[in-house]
Formats: C-alpha cells, structure tokens, sequence
C-alpha cells in the first residue's frame, strides 16, 4: 500500500464524535474524596488492570510483588510448576500477615515470616506447624485467596472479581486485536522510572492523553519533532474509540532536522524521533497507510494504563492512585537487546531524552492538583484536540454511575 499524508484539520469533538459533548468537564472527580472511592470501588475493583510482563516470571517460581492502593490489597503474580501464571491477595491465611515481602523473587514454595505457615506455587496450603493443635482444621480451606489473572501479547492482567464479567480477550476487544502481533517480547531491554506524584491519578493520565501541550511543553526536548511548519500544534491524524479504551495516532515531522547527537544516535539505532523506513514492523491496522507523518500510535487502555508503540521500541505509561491527590506514576521504556556499542549508545540517548520529556510531563501536575483544590475553577475547558480527554471523564462517569448494574456499551468507534 503506498503510503500518504493525514489530515491534520480533523475537528474530533464536534465532527466525529458529537456524543461525547462539546461542554465543560467537571473538576470534581480530580478532587472529591467520595468520587474516588466510587473508582476504588467500581473501577479499580472491577476491571482488568496490567500489573506486568511475562519476561518478569520467566521460571516456574519466578513471581512479582504488585502494592495496588486502589484495589486495597497487595497481589503475588507467579509462574506454577505446570507453566500457568496465577495470583494471589498476598496475605497468609493464619493470621493476616503479608507473605512475601520483596518486589520479586523466585521460590519453590512461599512460607510465611511469622509463623511459617507454606504454600505451593498453586495457593494450596501444604505446611502448618503444629498442625495437631487446630481444631476441626482442613488445609483445603484455608488456600492462598486467587485472583484472576489473564494475558495478552505477554501483558498479564489481573481482575478483584474472580469470575469478571469479560475475559481479558472481551475487555481488549477490538483494541487488543488491533494492537496484537506487535514483537513486545523481543524488546526487553527496560529503563524504568517511577515517582510518587502529589496529584489525582487522572490529573497524570490527562497530561499524557492529548499533544495540545507539546508545542509548549516539550519544545526544549522535542523541538519540531511532532509538530512542523504543516502542524504547528500537533494535530492528532487519527483517532478512534473502543467502548472504554482509546487510541490516537501522533504526527511525526517527516522534515525535522535532528541535532547533532541525535543524528549519531540514529546511525545505529531506532528512535522515538527517527522517521523510520522499517513501519512495516506495526500491526497492520496501526498506520495502515504507512504514513511517513507517523511518529508513534498512542493508546490508552482504561482506566490507567497508556501504551505507546512504533518501530523498534514501545513504551508505557501507568498511573496508580493511593488517594484523592497521590498517585504512583511508572513510566518504561522497552527496546531490542543492544549487539554492539553503538546500538547501547542510541538507547542510552534516546531514554535520556524521554526523561528530559517525561519530567517536563509530570512537572505540570502537582501545580494542577493544587490550583484544581481551590475549586476556583469548577470545569476543565477542553478543546477539539482534547478528545480523548473528553472520552476518558465520559467513559469513567459510565462506570462509577452504571457499572453495578451492567457494563458500559462495548461499541467501537474509529475514523481515519
């Protein structure tokens, strides 16, 4: 298919998706108490959310530590004996105390600190010192508590309800077939970084969800990488919607000039700035045209995770809430193995720039947070280019108003 330009003068809001509203968007859930145990509630506590990869727990034994506020509870994700990747509410069964303890780590069996209580990679109760002195005591009821864990392309998710209402498969639905075949598992080589954000979780998904900023933002970090003489505020070329999850594809300058050292990064490696020949690389629905105005396809994956991927390299985004205004934000950044220096030496620059982004990014938001607590202003005032902003406060809305009687309409929506 030959490729071609996009149009940039898309007016998303009023021309494409006029049911979403043109009104402003009420501060409140950015700073209600109550609101955000209604999302702990009938969010965080409903639908599937990504917790890791499975590169993380290769082995049998191989398991991950996940502290998840919103859910109120701390999860062990781990790989069984038989090769099946389960998890558990991290908490033995004899008296409540946390069974593991670190991040990661990989193990035969876990045993509890405090009284030795054990268990088999499958939650069964296999250990109780002292057994005797028990009454009425059988270990097949007093198991590890599961939850339902399923993957996709490697991502392991995991749901509070242990029979969900959607398998993983229903939840992703036509954006998980979209973004499906990409090569994640052949980029595992992970810069991480993660901070605690003084901010409402939506106030850091928001500052992630439009390229309106960019122009202001990153014009330190990425001057006239995504926007250009053609699209001087970054227009978004296309977006489409999948019942709660959302996707936006991010315009590239094909004519900007790289500097110095970015112009040696990009002899030996890919980028998220190089306007790259290798767009064959994406699934077939992302960029279908094979654009050269393509620079990455942006998708948000309700309620909290963000997943940008382009040629050789994704990244991710994800925003944790531990109360009305702190938020646990982890950012990563995934390439292929570097073969030789020079390919160390392009990711090494690349991730340098990203965090020079990523900070300016999070640098907005505490100030938002604390403005947003005056409650001088009540509504956020959101433009055409906004809208998926607009999507992300109607589709929570249907949550935490509707969600316990059925779930939000599955349609999907998408323009080119």
């Amino acid at each position: 298919m030959a490729s071609a330009v996009f149009d940039l003068n898309r007016r998303w809001s009023s021309q494409d998706f006029p049911e979403l509203g043109a009104a402003p968007v009420p501060t409140e859930p950015c700073i209600s108490t109550e609101y955000f145990e209604l999302e702990k509630n009938r969010v965080f506590q409903r639908v599937w959310l990504y917790v890791g990869r499975e590169e993380e727990i290769k082995k049998p034994g191989d398991y991950i530590v996940r502290d998840l506020p919103a859910m109120n509870t701390s999860l062990i994700i781990v790989r069984g004996s038989d090769g099946v990747v389960r998890s558990f509410h991290n908490i033995c069964s004899h008296r409540g105390n946390k069974l593991a303890w670190d991040k990661c780590g990989s193990c035969r069996s876990f045993s509890c600190k405090f009284h030795s209580w054990t268990y088999d990679l499958k939650g069964a109760l296999i250990g109780v010192p002292d057994e005797k002195m028990f009454a009425d005591f059988r270990r097949s009821e007093h198991g590890l508590v599961p939850v339902a864990a399923q993957t996709w392309e490697g991502f392991i998710f995991v749901n509070a309800d242990l029979k969900p209402a959607q398998t993983l498969g229903e939840y992703l639905g036509d954006l998980g077939r979209r973004l499906a075949g990409f090569p994640y598992a052949e980029m595992t080589a992970t810069y991480a970084y993660e901070t605690e954000l003084k901010c409402n979780w939506k106030v850091a998904l928001d500052a992630f969800s439009e390229a309106y900023h960019v122009n202001t933002v990153h014009g330190r970090s990425y001057p006239e990488t995504f926007t250009g003489k053609n699209n001087k505020q970054c227009h978004l070329p296309e977006v489409r919607l999948y019942g709660p999850h959302r996707s936006a594809v991010i315009y590239g300058n094909p004519n900007h000039q790289p500097s110095p050292a970015a112009a040696v990064a990009y002899l030996f490696g890919e980028s998220v700035t190089k306007r790259t020949s290798n767009l064959d690389e994406l699934p077939p629905q992302v960029n279908p045209t094979r654009s050269p105005e393509f620079a990455f396809d942006l998708n948000v994956i309700f309620p909290n995770l963000i997943l940008h991927i382009l040629p050789g390299t994704w990244f991710t985004h994800q925003f944790w809430p531990i109360s009305v205004d702190r938020t646990l934000w982890e950012g990563r950044a995934y390439w292929r193995p570097a073969k030789n220096a020079g390919e160390r030496f392009a990711q090494e620059f690349n991730n340098c720039v990203l965090r020079n982004a990523w900070l300016e990014d999070t640098g907005t938001m505490e100030a938002t947070q604390q403005a947003l607590s005056s409650q001088v202003k009540t509504h956020f005032v959101l433009q055409e280019q906004e809208v998926l902003i607009r999507h992300s406060y109607k589709v929570l809305e249907d949550y935490v108003q509707f969600y316990h009687r059925s779930p939000p309409s599955k349609a999907h929506r998408k323009v080119r």
